[in-house]
Formats: C-alpha cells, structure tokens, sequence
C-alpha cells in the first residue's frame, strides 16, 4: 500500500513539472526557461508551427522523443566553477603560498530551483600568529585588579610561547562618557573623581589607545605600572564605545593581517549601548568609523551614541576579531547575552581582583583555537542555503556551521548548497570564512535565466520579413506591430472579423487570440481547446465515476466518441454479453436480460452475476407451474395470468401436438388439492406447457348433513352437561345434610330445666302504708 502511494505520488509530481513547462504558454526560449529547473527549449527550425510555439517548449526527456536534436536543445544546468585554490596548512617552502579555507574563489551558476553543492575545507594552521589587545576598565573599582595584573606580559607571554612563536600584545582602557548624568562637572570633580573619598584618580575619559600591539613584554609591563584608576557615577560603564575604535582603528591598533586577532574585555560593570546616550543629550548615531585623536583618546565620546549591538557584531565580523569577555560573576549572564549575538565571542568569570584572568585568558584562546565556525558574509538575500558539517572524528552535523575539539592540523568539512527561488537581478558576490581568521572563500554568483542561442543578424534576414524581426533560438522574435511566423503580418492585415464565427459572439470565442485573421487557441490546463474559433475543447463532455467518457471514449467537442465495445451517453455501456453467459451457455440462466455487460434478473428471487441463485425458482414444471395454475383458475382474468407468465416466459399451448421425446412430464398438486399433469417443453424463446389436465379432484362437502350433526352435537352436549351438573347438586346437598345431623348428634342438652331460663318476679306496694323505712310485703 506504501509502495503505491509513493508511486502515484511521484507520478503525480513528474506530470506536474511537465505539465508546468508544456502548459506555461511561454513563447521565447528566455521564457520557458524560467517556467522551471526541468523545462527545455528546442530551437530546430521548423520543429512546430507557429500557433504552437509553446510546445518548443518542454521536459529534455519529452523533447527528444518528439524528435528534437540533442545539440539544438537549450538546457542549461547548475554548475561551479573554482578560480583559485591554494594547499591547506603552513608554508611548504620559499614561494609556496598555503591558506586555511579551500578553495579560496569560485563562481556559481544557478538555475532558478536548481541547487548546487560544494565543499568547503577549514584547517587550522600550526603555530599561527596571535595578536591580543588587552581593554580594561578603568573605573575606580578596578584599582585591585590594575595592581594584580602588573606582570601580566610576562607571565602570558610564556604561557603563549608554548601556543605559538608568534604572539604580540596591546593595550587599552576605557572608563564612561565625560558627560552628565554619567559624570559630576564641578570643577573639583573633574580635574579629581575620586576627591569624595579623599583619593587622586585620573580625569574621566572614555576610551584610550595605550599601546600599540608589540612583541615586547617588558613594554607591556611598563605601561601596565603607567596606569591610574579613574572614576564616574553611574554603575554602567562605556565599553561598548572602546570595543567599537579597537575594532575599526586597525593601523593604530596594529592588527596583522595573517594574524588570529584576540581582544580581551576586562570589566566588572556592564556596559551602555545603544540610545543610552540620550541621557546626556547625545543623539548623533554612532557611524562605526575610527575616531582616535593625536594623543590615542576617542574624540568623539562626547557627540556620538553608544553603538548598538548589531552594528557591534558587524564590525567585529568585518575585522575579524575574537572577543573574550572576562567579567565577574555578577555580570556574567549579561555578557552571554550579548555574546549570543557576536560571532566568536566567548565569557569567562573574573575573580574580583583578576587574579586569574591569565588562566581565563589561555582557556579562551584553547576554546577558539578549537572550534571552526563558519560565517556568511556578502548579499545572500533570496539565497536559499544550507550547510552540514563533517567533523574530523567524521560526525556528522546537519544544519550547523560549526565544529568542536578540533585540534590543530585537522580538516572540518562543509557541504554547502546554494539554490536561487527565482532569477536574480544581477550578479551577487558573498563570501564564506572561519570566525576570527583572514581566509575567506569569495563566491560569485549568476543566475541562469537566459538562453544562449541568438544568431548573427545578416542571418536572422533569411528567417523572417526583411525589417521586422530577428530570428533567435528557432523562432522569429517581431517587432512590435508584426506578427506571424515570419513576421509577415501587421495589426491592419490580421483582420479581427476573421476570427469571428458571427457578430453576437467573441473573439475566438473568448478563448483564443486572433492573430493574422487566424485563431490561436489559449492553452488549457484541463485540456486541448481546438477549432477554427476556438469552440471545441476534449475536456468538456460527461463523465461516469469523475472519469471523462466512462474511461472508454474521446471527448470532441462536447461529444463523447465510444471505443468498439461500449455504447451509451457516457460510454459506460459494454455491448459484449459474455459475462451474462451462464456456466450452461444460457443467458442470464434464463432469468433476465443482458443489459451493458451485466444480468438484469427478472425473475422473483433470482440473483448473482448471470441470475444463477434463485433459492425459490426450483426445476422447469416449478417455473410453469405459476403460469399453468392460473390459466386452470383465472380463466376469466387473462391480464393476471400474462403477468404470470412472463417471468421467466411461459407459454400455454393445449392445441398444438408436440414432441413427447423432449417434454417433461409434469404432475403438480393446487390448492383445492386437485391434481394436474402437462407436459413442458424448453425452447430458445421461453418454456411451454402442453396437454394441461386437471384429476383428482375430491367430492364436495354435505352441507345439510353437516349443519344437522353440528346442531344434534350440541344438544347432546347441553344434555351431558346438564345432568353432570344435576348430579354434582345433589350429592353437594347429601353431604351438607349428613354434616347437620352429625353435628346434633353430638349435643349434650339437660332434660329437666333448661340453663337458660329464669322465671319472672312480680314486686307490690302497698300505697296506704306511709312508713318509708318499713319493709313492704312481697308476694311470690
């Protein structure tokens, strides 16, 4: 499944880029080489017409199989070319030149989106010349360092003697803009800073030039003891200032040209940049030139700004200097910040009183010495570059300019690739260099936009009219208000009527350009637009399944033209039936029609590709059987029986004789359970049944006899039912009665007096007889 996507993919992409040359409408050979990095341009005479000179036009490949000569095609390809390459290393003998970067100038033609790759080699050579420019922050709070550092030439020319045999050494410091707010101007104040703290310092200042870049130690020694601190008020100092003219004021400085230019920056404050200067009113941009006086003091601390950082990084890039920032530890993260944005630049810690900025001073150096970064330097706008790095251990980097732990005497590897988007303008020069050497690669680049196949002009008077046009690359290039193949038309002979199929339409139907009374058809992406006017196209027809033609015709002009074998509107129709041929040679097995190379079944329950499933057709007398029922039942229906019958077909023939040898007997059974038999025979145009005959069939029911039983059946059973209940009454009623007696029986009753009787009591007064209290006579 990947394999095929790749594939159309890549197929997808190869018509693509052919598609852009063929289909870029480009009529000059100038033209149809900037359509592409693939595109070609054949300038054999008479290779096409000329309403189709864009087809001059195309991919190498497909050119040379129209028939293009191989030495008449235009198809220029990227290339390099080296001017100048010297051996890598130091000096093989008297006159032997040798360098660190190869090679050291080339030149690059480019296709536009045709890239070009080339190695550049970067050897570090041994014993290599250093020079150190020593700038050191005067600021009163550098006094401990000043004195720390009194033998300093001394001690570091030995450490470098084992480094190499050639080392020099400078000196320079710096304190702040003697201007407000960054100074006090009372008049005490500026002939002494630090008078506050009952000191002698120096008078501010902002940079100084001290010493020139020398071999002599002891000379550096005497100019370190020279020394005296000064002071100012804010924290910040103006070193950016003294980095800017140590780097630009090369003659006073004494840079050698062969040299590894190192300047180390000593400070413990950080420094202003940029528009800080406004404070003091100062609004003039720095201009990056030198500005060094007679006596070595920059002049022009007090009228322009601070330089910024990019303008900085520029100068010290154009210089080809190192920048080694030894600062203490409370400004460490500052200065990598701004090393970040300096080529070269590297940080180290200061103790507070630089006792250790010879160790810092030699590990700086070891760290530069062995890496190789390289820099683009030159117009590389609308250049597409990249690099890898193979380092001397053969690691390789991908997308990096640099390389680590190399040590001297080894080679570091850069493949560069340089590709142009577009055609240039005009030539561009940049160059390639190691950071902090003088080396440099200088390239020279051109892009390939123009053919090289113009002809001699008493040449170009054979080819086209006398006057009006030059033949170049193949073709004849008119001047203006002439046209045609030879230039032998003019804006009043190329009638525009010509081209006009009738006054309501458009010019070539819109779609072309009228061009000497003939019509020349636009290109179209979709396809070819063709016609005397431009009104026909093979694009414009109908499609089946997003396929033009069903994929089985050629669209002209709005119709689709089948192939042999196909039919329809839209050509999806195969007139072929051998894919409704059944496995017994039958089409469709009998139960439908071939319609465009498939089976229409028409048979109920009839499936598959040839309609050979059908679970519910059965054998032939089942096939009939519908058809011969009907006919024996509905006779008085025949639209009922000829739907029926015609799926599959049946007919029904009780007339005609027959051939036994070749009918089936059939016997079937109908619904009312009466039996038919008929003979079937199977023929080309459907299946007849013959000699329909109906048996069998059984007696009617009795009805009266029916209803009569039905009726005595039920009277019995009402009878049954009738006396089942009579009896289940009275036996109910015996047991009842029998319970009664039974439970007389077991009363025990007395037979003399009856408990529950009690006899009446009759109480008389005698009304006469007044004594309340007296007992009255009672009678029983």
């Amino acid at each position: 499944m990947g394999l095929l996507l790749l594939s159309l993919i890549l197929r997808y992409w190869i018509n693509a880029v052919e598609g852009s040359c063929a289909g870029g409408s480009a009529v000059t050979c100038d033209g149809c080489l900037q359509l592409g990095p693939r595109c070609a341009w054949c300038t054999q005479q008479n290779f096409t017409d000329w309403f189709s000179v864009s087809e001059r036009c195309d991919t190498l490949d497909l050119l040379l199989e129209r028939g293009c000569p191989r030495d008449q095609l235009q198809f220029p390809i990227s290339y390099s070319q080296i001017f100048k390459q010297l051996p890598l290393g130091k000096k093989r003998g008297i006159g032997v030149n040798s360098t660190q970067i190869s090679p050291l100038k080339m030149a690059l033609k480019l296709r536009p989106g045709s890239p070009v790759t080339f190695q550049v080699k970067i050897q570090h050579t041994e014993d290599y010349p250093v020079d150190l420019y020593y700038l050191m922050d005067l600021s009163a709070s550098m006094i401990d360092d000043l004195k720390m550092i009194k033998d300093l030439g001394t001690s570091l020319s030995r450490e470098m003697a084992s480094l190499t045999s050639k080392f020099r050494m400078g000196f320079g410091s710096f304190v702040e803009k003697p201007v407000l707010p960054f100074i006090k101007i009372t008049e005490k104040e500026l002939n002494n800073p630090c008078s506050e703290h009952r000191l002698t310092c120096l008078p501010v200042f902002g940079y100084k030039h001290v010493l020139s870049l020398t071999s002599n130690t002891d000379k550096f020694n005497e100019i370190i003891a020279m020394q005296h601190v000064s002071a100012n008020v804010d924290v910040p100092e103006c070193g950016f200032d003294a980095l800017m003219q140590a780097a630009v004021c090369g003659d006073k400085i004494g840079w050698r040209n062969d040299s590894m230019r190192l300047l180390v920056f000593v400070s413990d404050a950080d420094s202003h940049f940029g528009m800080d200067s406004r404070m003091a009113g100062i609004v003039i941009p720095n201009d990056g030139q030198c500005h060094l006086d007679d006596n070595n003091i920059y002049s022009m601390s007090t009228v322009q700004e601070y330089p910024t950082l990019g303008q900085l990084a520029d100068k010290v890039m154009e210089n080809n200097i190192l920048l080694i920032f030894a600062v203490i530890n409370t400004q460490i993260q500052n200065y990598k910040n701004y090393a970040n944005l300096i080529p070269g630049a590297t940080v180290g810690v200061l103790e507070s009183d630089s006792r250790n900025i010879l160790e810092l001073i030699v590990t700086a150096y070891k760290e530069l010495r062995s890496e190789i970064e390289l820099e683009v330097i030159g117009d590389t706008e609308e250049l597409q570059m990249s690099f890898t790095t193979i380092c001397p251990n053969g690691t390789v980097l991908p997308d990096l300019k640099r390389c680590s732990n190399v040590k001297p005497g080894e080679t570091v590897v850069f493949n560069v690739s340089v590709e142009v988007p577009g055609c240039l303008s005009g030539d561009r020069h940049f160059s390639l260099k190691p950071v902090g050497l003088q080396d440099s690669l200088e390239v020279e680049l051109e892009s390939l936009c123009s053919c090289d196949c113009k002809q001699p002009l008493n040449q170009s008077s054979s080819q086209c009219t006398e006057d009006h046009g030059t033949f170049q690359c193949g073709i004849c290039v008119c001047q203006p208000g002439f046209l045609g193949a030879h230039c032998e038309c003019n804006e009043e002979t190329a009638l525009l009527s010509n081209c006009l199929p009738n006054n309501e339409s458009e010019i070539c139907n819109g779609q072309g350009q009228c061009y000497c009374g003939q019509c020349v058809c636009h290109p179209s992406s979709f396809g070819r637009i063709y016609g005397p006017f431009c009104e026909c196209d093979n694009y414009s027809c109908v499609r089946f399944r997003g396929e033009l033609c069903g994929g089985h015709g050629v669209c002209d002009c709005g119709e689709c033209h089948c192939q042999s074998g196909w039919m329809g509107e839209y050509c999806n129709c195969s007139t072929s039936t051998e894919t409704c041929v059944s496995k017994d040679g039958v089409l469709c097995s009998g139960r439908g029609t071939c319609v465009c190379g498939q089976c229409v079944c028409s048979v109920p329950g009839a499936s598959g590709d040839q309609c050979e499933k059908c679970p519910t057709c059965g054998d032939s007398c089942s096939s009939a059987w519908t058809c011969v029922e009907c006919h024996l039942q509905e006779k008085d229906s025949p639209e009922l029986c000829g739907q029926r019958c015609s799926a599959p077909t049946i007919y029904i023939n009780s007339t005609e004789d027959y051939d036994e040898t070749s009918s089936l007997p059939c016997t079937m059974m109908m619904e009312n359970e009466c039996w038919v038999s008929f003979n079937v025979v199977q023929l080309e145009t459907g299946t007849t049944a013959y000699n329909l005959q109906m048996y069998g069939c059984p007696e009617p029911p009795n009805i009266p006899m029916i209803i009569l039983g039905v009726s005595l059946s039920v009277v019995c059973i009402g009878l049954i039912l009738l006396g089942v209940w009579k009896v289940l009454v009275s036996v109910h009623d015996r047991k009842e009665v029998a319970k009664f007696e039974a439970e007389r029986a077991k009363a025990k009753w007395q037979s003399g007096t009856n408990p529950l009787f009690r006899s009446s009591t009759s109480t008389y007064k005698n009304v006469a007889y007044k004594n309340a209290e007296r007992k009255g006579d009672y009678i029983e």
